[in-house]
């Protein structure tokens, strides 16, 4: 279906529906009347094999113990199979309660307190919480920036896990918020860097499906024919696909005995969760039946997309707007505009927006906002508006 039809179909009104993103805004901003684009969750229903899945499984009305039948195993692996060339094997996957759970896992499982572990900024904040919160010593190694891209610099990268002695890297592919999609030649440099340093790689690919403009995901354990897979732990999710996060499903997939055998021991100490039946369902719905959703799906994020970019482009080229290869979050850095620590009461109390901010992500990045565009084109339009209009008062007031 086209942009128009999918929206007017899927647009729903999620105040007052215990919507962390719209019903905490007074919590976590102090004002309840902001337009909420922050947190990476999407304004639009579910695909319809999914609710339809879902009702089935609650009008059977029994939700006892559960297991992972091996439709699941079916959808799953031929999605990965058919969209990244990942063919799997069911010895191979574990289960959490989400990627950011799992992380805290991985770190505890394969580090000691003390150890140091690094990530490239700006990133996604609980990989800095995860760290700390675990004990560990947290490294941060900023990607390159110029005009808006992101690149990694790879001596800068390799230098700082010699000098803190890393034993561990949490990889954010594609990359929120940099918007980047990593190729392979870029993800291998990486890769070899950790192999001569014996750094193990957590691959956080939650975004997997959301590349836009022939970008393509490379899954981080397919990278050079699998070649660095005795040292990678991929952790992905249908949580942003297709809008289930508060499901708390995730796939864990090791594909190295020695790793799986490693992680088992430890999880069994900390976890002994049973499965949840409707994340599961969700889940193998999705991948079965919600092609097509998120196809059209993506064209509205993407228009989304293009309509800020050239609108500010022409209006604010001040506002510099980062390239979306991947994921539904445009960052925006705004330092030409307003001084960085006139940020939040320039978005915030002026343009009336509830946006996460640049030092969410890291602590040189005060003065960028991240804006989510998985919502209707009605909203990005209101937010774009704002920012122009309040940036033109802005000026005249100088």
């Amino acid at each position: 279906m086209n942009k128009e039809e999918f929206v007017a179909k899927y647009k729903v009104e999620r105040h007052n529906t215990t919507s962390l993103k719209w019903d905490l805004l007074e919590q976590r901003f102090g004002d309840p009347d902001l337009l909420a684009m922050w947190v990476a969750d999407m304004d639009f229903k579910t695909a319809d094999s999914i609710t339809e899945a879902l009702a089935n499984r609650v009008n059977h009305g029994v939700f006892g113990y559960s297991y992972v039948p091996q439709s699941y195993y079916d959808a799953y692996f031929k999605w990965m199979d058919e969209r990244f060339s990942f063919p799997l094997k069911k010895e191979w996957i574990r289960y959490s309660t989400g990627v950011v759970a799992a992380l805290y896992w991985f770190i505890n499982a394969f580090t000691e307190p003390e150890d140091s572990v690094i990530i490239l900024i700006p990133v996604y904040y609980p990989f800095h919480n995860a760290v700390r919160d675990c004990g560990r010593k947290l490294i941060t190694c900023s990607l390159n920036y110029e005009n808006g891209y992101f690149a990694i610099d790879y001596d800068r990268f390799e230098q700082a896990i010699i000098d803190s002695r890393a034993k561990l890297y949490i990889h954010c592919s594609p990359h929120n918020p940099a918007g980047r999609v990593w190729t392979e030649e870029e993800q291998a440099k990486l890769f070899e860097i950790c192999k001569k340093h014996n750094v193990l790689i957590v691959s956080d690919e939650i975004h997997q499906d959301f590349t836009f403009d022939n970008h393509q995901h490379i899954p981080a354990a397919v990278v050079k024919g699998g070649n660095y897979r005795d040292r990678i732990i991929t952790v992905n999710s249908a949580s942003k696909t297709f809008n289930l996060a508060a499901l708390i499903h995730s796939n864990i997939i090791i594909t190295d005995d020695i790793l799986r055998e490693k992680y088992d021991r430890y999880i069994k100490t900390v976890n002994q969760t049973e499965f949840n039946t409707m994340g599961l369902t969700a889940t193998e719905a999705g991948y079965t039946g919600g092609s097509e959703w998120l196809e059209s799906l993506k064209n509205v994020i993407y228009s989304n997309y293009m309509y800020a970019k050239d609108t500010l482009h022409k209006e604010l080229p001040e506002i510099i707007v980062t390239p979306l290869e991947g994921t539904y979050l445009m960052f925006m850095n705004l330092t030409k505009l307003v001084p960085p620590d006139k940020t939040k009461e320039f978005i915030q109390d002026r343009c009336r927006l509830a946006v996460d901010f640049g030092e969410w992500f890291g602590t040189d990045y005060k003065g960028y906002i991240r804006l989510n565009l998985a919502t209707t084109p009605e909203n990005v339009k209101i937010a774009i508006s704002n920012i122009i209009r309040e940036a033109k008062l802005l000026k005249e007031e100088r």
